[in-house]
């Protein structure tokens, strides 16, 4: 199923291997280039804003073919209209295709015609359907997940599964009213159970290209389980999709689960995190213990803000100053010490540095060479060459 060579894929994970160690100080930087030399890999780019520009001129590429295709087909009128989207559909996966046999992978001009393929294919979908909202993310959702195992494309992975949670909560609209009051807990287990069967699959796999994929949809369903329960969420969305008028004195139906649910994921997720080293869990852990805390002071404001930034800023800093004393000394699992292969020592330098600025420290000065020279009997008869 995968367009690529296999050898390749391989190949560019050794590249990676090698990335990793020479920025860990394991090999030099020649072996490094060496190895990348040696192996051949794929055409793709690492930066940013070259991958962005190529992404842009990819689009014009892209456009330019279907524009000529329309200037052609537009003599057909409406029923060109009907099919023009199904057209730059397939334009863009033939695209697609040519640019993967020239190992184009992760460059910005396959990224192009990829989503260009997913994104036609809705429009085709829509017109074709009179705009059914449900049948749109279905297929969006089939066509991406299809680019993501065909061509290991992890925006596409993205737009799966955005898009199959919206076909979840589309087809619960259509159920009427009871379907929208429970839609937070059919979106908490939808969540839960998608991740627990990603979970499962990444423990299963043989093959570590789907790796990156299916570590990107575990990641999003635990997003996606947190904000399903959210209180803040929920009561917007219950205003939103029900008319709920939530008066003064009153609260949201089971107020005090979301309340609990709020505060009680975020902690769970730390806890599990710190337990299994999972970092990216950890990332989510601290980002969802803000969002609550913006949830709670979204409607009770307790404390002006300057004092609850002061506040909180000083409870970080205890719990930051407590983790530094009790982790600095560890030399595995949960510790403070650099990270050779990441290069986490940036909070050591900047560390070292407000010391040395505090106390006046300077840099070693190094001393006047002696114009005293031992060694080779070159002055004094100190040396053992046989001269005096």
């Amino acid at each position: 199923m995968i367009v690529y060579d296999k050898e390749i894929l391989d190949n560019e994970i050794l590249v990676d291997e090698a990335a990793s160690l020479c920025n860990g100080g394991f090999i030099s930087k020649e072996q490094k280039k060496f190895i990348k030399k040696e192996l051949p890999v794929f055409k793709s780019q690492d930066n940013a804003l070259v991958r962005s520009g190529f992404f842009l001129l990819g689009s014009f590429l892209y456009s330019s073919i279907c524009g000529a295709i329309s200037v052609v087909g537009m003599n057909a009128e409406n029923a060109y209209f009907d099919i023009c989207c199904y057209i730059f559909a397939a334009v863009g996966f033939v695209g697609s295709e040519l640019l993967a046999k020239q190992n184009f992978r992760n460059h910005g001009l396959d990224d192009a015609f990829i989503l260009g393929t997913i994104l036609n294919v809705g429009f085709a979908i829509g017109i074709s359907t009179e705009a059914n909202r449900s049948v749109i993310a279905f297929f969006i959702a089939t066509t991406a997940i299809f680019m993501f195992v065909r061509y290991l494309h992890l925006i596409s992975m993205l737009v799966f599964c955005v898009t199959i949670t919206a076909f979840l909560f589309f087809q619960m609209f259509e159920f009427g009213e009871i379907a929208k009051a429970i839609l937070p807990f059919v979106a908490m287990i939808f969540a839960g159970f998608f991740y627990f069967l990603t979970r499962k699959l990444i423990d299963k796999l043989t093959e570590s290209y789907y790796y990156n994929g299916l570590l990107l949809a575990n990641s999003f369903c635990l997003v996606l389980f947190y904000l399903s329960c959210n209180y803040l969420v929920v009561r917007e969305l219950s205003a939103e999709l029900l008319g709920t008028e939530v008066k003064p004195g009153t609260d949201i139906p089971f107020a005090f689960f979301f309340y609990a649910f709020t505060f009680m994921v975020p902690i769970m997720y730390l806890v599990q995190a710190l337990r299994t080293k999972d970092r990216i869990m950890l990332w989510i852990s601290f980002l969802a213990i803000g969002f609550s805390i913006y949830t709670i002071r979204f409607y009770y404001a307790v404390l002006p803000i300057e004092v609850a930034l002061t506040l909180g800023g000083l409870v970080l800093f205890a719990i930051a100053y407590f983790s530094i004393r009790k982790l600095k000394e560890q030399e595995s699992g949960l510790t403070f010490k650099p990270d050779r292969i990441n290069h986490s020592d940036a909070i050591l330098n900047a560390e070292a540095l407000v010391v040395a600025s505090t106390f006046g420290m300077k840099p070693e000065v190094k001393p006047q060479d002696s114009p005293m020279e031992f060694g080779g009997g070159g002055f004094s008869g100190g040396g053992s060459g046989g001269s005096f």
